[in-house]
């Protein structure tokens, strides 16, 4: 029978993992509660870090539908629940790790399908989802500006011709 605590623990990441846009696992060995500290303040309000153990971890993503993961689940491992921008949580990471050699990036989780660790290098290589946005806007800005364009020549001749048209009326009237 399964300890209640462990049942709870279980639970509380399947939750995380169901709740967040994507989840990254890592292994921390070797960094201090200082370095991790740091780590959690890099990933800000958008993400929560925290340490698991693999055979819970194992489990809470196994009912969650997503398989592949086993290999990560090794030694001692974190757990990064993104909610905000995964990109964005990627690129902490990845930099966090390039200045913390004792940080590596494993694998995890991005709309149910399990990453590898490169898989993560090349989320962290997508533009964040404010850049994309911007750009988006500029898309649309330029697009409705050139539609402006196309119909206000059009629409300034019908009105030119509909008020020539009542000026013809007038005169003869």
């Amino acid at each position: 029978m399964a300890r209640p605590d462990k049942v709870a623990a279980v639970e509380e990441i399947r939750r995380n993992v169901a709740q967040s846009e994507a989840t990254m696992l890592t292994e921390y060995r070797g960094l201090t509660v200082a370095d991790l500290k740091a780590l959690r303040q890099a990933l800000g309000g958008g993400a929560t870090y925290s340490v698991v153990k693999n055979t819970l971890a194992k489990i809470a993503i196994g009912e969650e539908g997503v398989t592949g993961l086993d290999e990560a689940l090794t030694g001692s491992t974190a757990v990064a629940y993104v909610r905000d921008d995964p990109v964005a949580a990627a690129k902490v990471l990845r930099e966090f790790a390039r200045t913390h050699r004792s940080l590596v990036i494993k694998g995890g989780i991005f709309e149910g399908r399990a990453l590898t660790a490169e898989d993560v290098g090349k989320l962290a290589d997508m533009d964040s989802r404010d850049v994309t946005l911007a750009k988006l806007a500029g898309v649309l800005k330029a697009s409705l500006f050139q539609a402006a364009r196309l119909f206000a020549a059009p629409a300034s001749q019908a009105v030119r011709t509909i008020d020539a048209l009542r000026e013809k009326q007038e005169s003869a009237a």
